[in-house]
Formats: C-alpha cells, sequence, structure tokens
C-alpha cells in the first residue's frame, strides 16, 4: 500500500514549511503547497524563471524557493506573506530598472505580487534575465 504523502504545515502568512533540499522536487511540492491564488504565482514565476534562464539551479532554503546558476551562487527567491508573495533580488540594486522594494540588506531589491495586480511577465523576465547575469549570494 503506498504512503500517503504527509500534508504540508503553513507557517505564518501561508508560507509552507518544505524541508531544506537541492533540486526541482522541493521547489514543485512548495509551489503546490502554496494557498490559494499564491500557487498561481509561484507556478508562473518558475515556469518564467525556467524559460528565461535554462538550466537554472533549484533549491529551496529556509522554507523558500532559491533560483541561481552553478557556480555563481543564487540571484532570486520568493515567499508567502499573508496579502503578497514576496520576490527577493539578491543583487537587485544592480537591476535596471531597480525593482521597486527596498531592503535592509544593502544589495536586495523586493517586488511585491498582490492577488488582483497584473504581472508584468515581461519586466519579470529582464529582471531575472539581468539577475542570472550577476555574481549571485553564497550562504
Amino acid at each position: 500500500m503506498a504512503k500517503k504523502p504527509a500534508k504540508v504545515v503553513l507557517l505564518s502568512g501561508g508560507n509552507p514549511q518544505i524541508a531544506k533540499a537541492d533540486g526541482a522536487a522541493p521547489v514543485k511540492a512548495y509551489i503546490a503547497a502554496m494557498p490559494g491564488w499564491k500557487r498561481d504565482i509561484g507556478q508562473r514565476l518558475d515556469r518564467l524563471i525556467s524559460k528565461t534562464v535554462p538550466g537554472v539551479r533549484k533549491a529551496v532554503k529556509w522554507n523558500t524557493p532559491f533560483y541561481g546558476v552553478e557556480g555563481q551562487g543564487w540571484f532570486l527567491g520568493y515567499h508567502c506573506l499573508t496579502k503578497y508573495v514576496k520576490v527577493a533580488f539578491f543583487r537587485g540594486t544592480a537591476l535596471q530598472p531597480m525593482p521597486p522594494g527596498g531592503s535592509k540588506q544593502k544589495d536586495v531589491r523586493y517586488f511585491d505580487i498582490y492577488e488582483n495586480t497584473p504581472l508584468d511577465e515581461e519586466l519579470m523576465a529582464d529582471w531575472i534575465r539581468q539577475a542570472a547575469k550577476l555574481p549571485g549570494w553564497r550562504p
């Protein structure tokens, strides 16, 4: 008899609690556990990142999907909050135009995606393309 998968715990703001692991599978599990409309955003972001950066490296760390380039580090991550999905560009201050959300961390910039706000996939793809070419974050 097949073992039933464990139910994913949703943390503060509805962020899925997913074990730290490398590869596409934990990112897929995170996206599948994103609540409500946020799941669609996660799927769209994952498709857009994968299309824009062929061979992108994926992982889940600290209950957050990370995307990077092998040998360069991580360039982007996102996280569910109560009313939006927060996309973090780890070298966001180098992007043009710069993503609008500031951070206490010198190089990081954020872009928040709300439920009823259209996602400008062309702008997001441009930021992703730029971010993937920069030296990434290495925890």
